[in-house]
């Protein structure tokens, strides 16, 4: 396991763990330019408060392209015609927030306050973006 200390430098993902899938390394922290490198290498941050920090690079990694995304005609039409509506940038504490509440009776998530406040200031210095989704002018969901 690779333990990160003050050099923003990671491992080459080729090395990450088949298991768990994907585990990299151990420590750092969330500072703007470490969460840059880290995404700008396929890396991210996931781990429960209380514990280190965990960086991933699971393989095979989901990707989303938003500029590739395809929207069928029907779709549009009923997204335009049911009081949906979509944005960008908006709400971003309000997606990210609306993401870390727990899941299924399950108290636990992943994204803690200092997750929050991580991104929040990649949010502010404009890396960080959401998409929201409204109904009714109230957030019903989103990603960031």
């Amino acid at each position: 396991m690779y333990l990160i200390d003050s050099e923003i430098v990671f491992p080459n993902v080729e090395l990450a763990n088949e298991e768990p899938n994907g585990l990299l390394a151990i420590g750092g922290d969330l500072s703007p330019k470490r969460l840059v490198h880290a995404y700008q290498h396929g890396i991210f941050p996931w781990f429960s408060e209380g514990e280190p920090i965990l960086w991933w690079s699971p393989n095979p990694r989901s990707v989303l392209f938003p500029n590739e995304l395809k929207i069928s005609r029907s779709l549009r039409k009923s997204i335009r015609h049911s009081g949906f509506r979509i944005s960008f940038d908006e709400d971003f504490i309000g997606v990210i927030s609306g993401c870390a509440q727990p899941r299924n009776g399950d108290p636990r998530t992943w994204i803690s306050p200092d997750m929050i406040q991580a991104y929040h200031r990649l949010h502010q210095l404009n890396i960080a973006h959401s998409v929201e989704c409204w109904f009714d002018e109230q957030l019903v969901g989103g990603l960031y």
